[in-house]
């Protein structure tokens, strides 16, 4: 919970974006129709997007602050910075999954034609 805590307003949002197709493969899972199914499909690029853009932000940060400060910083350091920064990666790669196997579940639930 610390890391939500520290995490900037653009981290925030990208981790926000990251989950939301957790809701859509359960509406899905829930309420199947042809447009929730199309509609997985972009939320799922805007995952994979805000994902690689929090860990973008997160390694920029990191270099911005190597490059800030003027004493050798320790590679723990680092190391913090570059697991933080997976947060929203990692995020979203979860988010997508669970909702792409409540996609999975509702085939496997319906009757074949």
């Amino acid at each position: 919970m610390e890391v939500f805590r520290q995490a900037g307003i653009a981290a925030l949002v990208s981790m926000f974006v990251a989950i939301l197709p957790i809701f859509a493969g359960l509406a899905y899972l829930i309420w199947p129709s042809e447009q929730r199914l199309a509609f997985m499909r972009p939320l799922s690029l805007a995952s994979l997007f805000a994902g690689l853009s929090g860990l973008c932000l997160g390694l920029i940060n990191i270099l911005r602050y190597y490059w800030m400060n003027e004493t050798e910083i320790s590679m723990r350091i680092m190391a913090v910075g570059v697991a933080e920064s997976l947060v929203s990666l990692l995020l979203a790669f979860g988010s997508l999954t669970f909702a792409w196997l409540c996609v999975a579940v509702r085939f496997w639930r319906q009757p074949a034609p």
